[in-house]
């Protein structure tokens, strides 16, 4: 599908009745370049979006189906954004793309993030179903690896947590001004970052008035931080990271403990990001010694990135915000099909954050 193609994508969302997958609608809706044609739930199939989320009422949308419901190969699909969970996502695909091998896929579950099938195995405690897929899937991290989703037919959208850190380090791995031994990741999300599924654990009295950490030394996205910043510095890194669940809706913030090589400077750090990021659309670092809040990118695409000194010469601290399904998700998967589509990077994408 060409930029300058007057006709409009034929674009899926796998499971549109999650966090995610609304986001996607919400987003898609007002993209210029693509007509929804085909919209997935499970428990929820044979049901009007609307019903789902009222917000939608106002648009004509197809009516939620089955995927075992649908003949790939007659769907006509130009791109297919898949936010199913992990494992299904694999089986999934693995049927699509052999029937219908032109249809280009932003995956948003993590199934084809870990280039290792023995680290998914690993880490997700199953072998993984695709492995030929694997091979041919580009991680999606935009600001990082952008000619190679131009190309890509499976594009790997990134988590959330992990994209929000490695905006902030990645640049600085591979400037080597950061000892890559001394990385500490104290990450914060919203409650949509644990989906739409009723847990008891997720009930509003269970996390309101209260803050904690969760998967404490054995979280998932640790997996994904490994494989991203061992690439970016040329060796192996593991990175110290804690995530916390937070009683907000939206959001994303990193505290970022790091130390500068010898020779180098948290001025240098900051100077570093400024220049790595100077032309990016949705990528902002403050002025020097100021630092984002999450309210400061809710609703957009857009990270913050702030750099400070702590008091120890040479220690820096890095804060990053985004918001979890914005750039954290459905945000950059548009980025992402918007990249292997042809389209403007920007394209549908280009909302200011909500506030208050």
């Amino acid at each position: 599908m060409a930029a300058n193609d007057t006709a409009k994508a034929k674009v899926g969302v796998l499971g549109a009745s999650g966090y995610t997958g609304a986001e996607l609608v919400r987003l898609l809706l007002r993209h210029p370049k693509v007509e929804l044609v085909l919209l997935t739930a499970d428990r929820k199939a044979g049901r009007e979006m609307a019903s789902v989320f009222p917000q939608f009422a106002p648009f004509k949308l197809p009516t939620l189906v089955s995927i075992e419901s649908i003949d790939w190969a007659k769907a006509g699909l130009d791109l297919a954004f898949c936010a199913l969970p992990h494992a299904t996502t694999q089986k999934v695909l693995k049927e699509l793309l052999a029937k219908a091998p032109n249809t280009k896929v932003v995956d948003l579950s993590a199934d084809f993030r870990l280039h290792d099938t023995k680290a998914y195995a690993k880490w997700y405690g199953h072998e993984h179903h695709a492995p030929e897929l694997q091979k041919e899937a580009v991680y999606g991290l935009v600001e990082i690896h952008r000619e190679a989703i131009k190309k890509a037919r499976l594009v790997a959208n990134p988590g959330c947590y992990t994209s929000c850190a490695q905006l902030a380090v990645t640049p600085l791995l591979k400037a080597k001004q950061i000892v890559p031994d001394e990385i500490v990741i104290d990450a914060k999300s919203g409650m949509t970052g644990a989906g739409r599924s009723a847990k008891e654990e997720m009930l509003f009295s269970e996390v309101s008035e209260g803050f904690n950490a969760y998967g404490v030394g054995h979280h998932r996205h640790m997996a994904e931080l490994d494989q991203e910043f061992s690439l970016a510095a040329g060796r192996e890194v593991i990175p110290t990271f804690t995530p916390h669940l937070l009683p907000m809706n939206r959001g994303i913030l990193s505290t970022i403990y790091l130390r500068c090589v010898p020779g180098a400077s948290v001025e240098d750090l900051h100077a570093t990001l400024l220049k790595f990021y100077a032309s990016e659309p949705f990528v902002h670092v403050l002025p020097f010694g100021q630092t984002p809040h999450t309210r400061h990118v809710r609703g957009s695409n857009m990270t913050f990135i702030g750099v400070a000194k702590d008091r120890v010469p040479g220690r820096a601290i890095v804060v990053s915000v985004l918001d979890n399904l914005v750039k954290g998700a459905s945000g950059q998967a548009v980025q992402n099909m918007n990249l292997v589509l042809g389209y403007p990077e920007q394209m549908g994408i280009e909302q200011i954050a909500l506030f208050p």
